[in-house]
């Protein structure tokens, strides 16, 4: 324990200095500078002179409001609001010590709120499926989100990562700015509950990935399966027991810059399997294996002015093993479309629409008991659960390099996978800060 807790100490002293540092600049650089690229500026000068020698800090704020206007399992309006702050030290120890083509990274997170979803949209006989506000969850706690070492060799065509690592920093990633939770990035993670961890939870592992000249790769991780990466009192540990197996990801791609039309894209497919025990909804007990795959496709489609400028459309899936899961089945699509405006280059129109399918399997074991008992309403009933739709519209306004506005409405069709829910209108908006 006591290493632990030196461990610890160290990494929070570490990022504690950040503000310091902030601070001490103030009086050098002027606040609120619509100019500058983070909030508090260049700290003096002092960022810009640390990352030349290789230290880069990317210190950030998010938050999300969410309010009910019509619909839901309680139609009482409410107003949520759930942020996560974020603090990461990233060192080039090409620059620093002359290892070329390798990077160290180190991440904390902190995460505060309330669900809108479990305080008015959901049934708490059933509980959730999306999520109006992505950036809730998980606990309002600080994390060790990252801590890791990545290497590159053969001038970039294998690269290796060690470390505490997010499966949703490298497997089934896209490009999104959604408040939604199902239109959002690394979509397994958010259906293989309890086997694949997203961000701010992370694991200790590794993955391994070889890409050839053309930006097409093969990469495959195994990471440390462990249900007390989520227990709040854990967060800060390096060593925790009670590992109950790993997870491996495969995934194949092709993420070039000159895709189809001369444009950007991503293509992706993956899979993934974990040896930790499970429950095994089709023929009860526990089983021994979880499995699944995925898909992800994202590609931009327009550039009227040679840039990033213009439409990108995306699409993805989930598919995951039916005696075992939660959500069994998942697609989403959807677009965005950056600078619609003249004299606007970094704003953002988006649209999408998720779609989400319970297991027959959990439904069926989730509601034997009812038949026991009277019917709806009696202590005890479990409802039955089917399908979730999540619409969403946003359009996101770059104030200035460091502050985005993205107010967006969303559409919830059967919350929580319950039918007898009236569908919800829901009113947000997210505020990001760069600092």
């Amino acid at each position: 324990m006591k290493s632990v807790r030196l461990s610890r100490t160290a990494i929070i002293a570490l990022l504690a200095a950040l503000p310091l540092s902030t601070l001490s600049a103030s009086a050098r650089a002027a606040p609120l500078d619509p100019e500058n690229d983070y909030l508090f500026g260049d700290w003096g000068g002092s960022r810009s002179e640390l990352a030349r020698r290789g230290i880069t800090f990317d210190l950030g704020y998010v938050g999300e409001i969410a309010h009910n206007l019509d619909g839901g399992f309680n139609q009482d309006g409410r107003l949520a609001y759930a942020d996560q702050f974020q603090a990461t030290m990233a060192l080039d120890l090409q620059r620093l010590f002359g290892l070329s083509d390798a990077r160290f990274q180190i991440t904390l997170t902190n995460r505060n709120g309330e669900s809108l979803n479990n305080e008015r949209l959901v049934d708490p006989a059933t509980g959730g499926v999306s999520s109006v506000q992505e950036v809730f969850g998980r606990g309002n706690v600080t994390r060790l989100t990252q801590f890791w070492f990545q290497h590159a060799v053969f001038d970039g065509a294998l690269e290796y990562k060690l470390g505490r690592i997010p499966l949703s920093d490298d497997f089934a990633t896209l490009d999104s700015n959604f408040q939604n939770l199902y239109l959002g990035s690394t979509q397994p993670g958010n259906q293989a509950g309890g086997v694949w961890y997203n961000w701010p939870v992370s694991q200790w592992g590794g993955r391994v990935k070889i890409e050839d000249a053309r930006q097409r790769y093969v990469q495959i991780g195994v990471f440390d399966q462990n249900p007390e990466n989520l227990d709040p009192d854990q967060s800060l540990k390096f060593h925790r027991d009670g590992s109950q197996g790993v997870i491996t990801p495969v995934e194949v791609g092709w993420v070039p810059d000159r895709g189809p039309g001369g444009l950007p894209g991503k293509y992706k497919l993956g899979a993934y399997y974990s040896s930790a025990e499970a429950s095994d909804y089709e023929d009860g007990g526990d089983t021994g294996r979880r499995y699944g795959g995925y898909f992800v496709v994202q590609q931009q489609v327009s550039a009227p002015h040679g840039d990033q400028r213009g439409l990108t459309l995306f699409t993805q899936g989930s598919w995951h093993d039916p005696d075992t899961a939660y959500v069994a089945r998942y697609l989403s699509a959807g677009g965005a479309w950056r600078g619609l405006f003249e004299g606007r280059a970094e704003d953002e129109l988006g649209i999408g629409l998720a779609y989400a399918e319970i297991g027959d399997a959990y439904v069926d074991s989730a509601t034997a008991g009812n038949a026991a008992l009277p019917g709806p309403g009696a202590t005890g009933y479990v409802p039955p659960q089917s399908d979730e739709w999540n619409a969403e519209v946003y359009y996101g306004v770059h104030v200035t390099p460091w502050l985005t506005l993205r107010p967006n409405l969303q559409y919830v069709v059967h919350p929580g996978a319950n039918d007898d829910v009236d569908n919800a209108w829901v009113v947000g908006t997210t505020v990001e800060l760069a600092l």
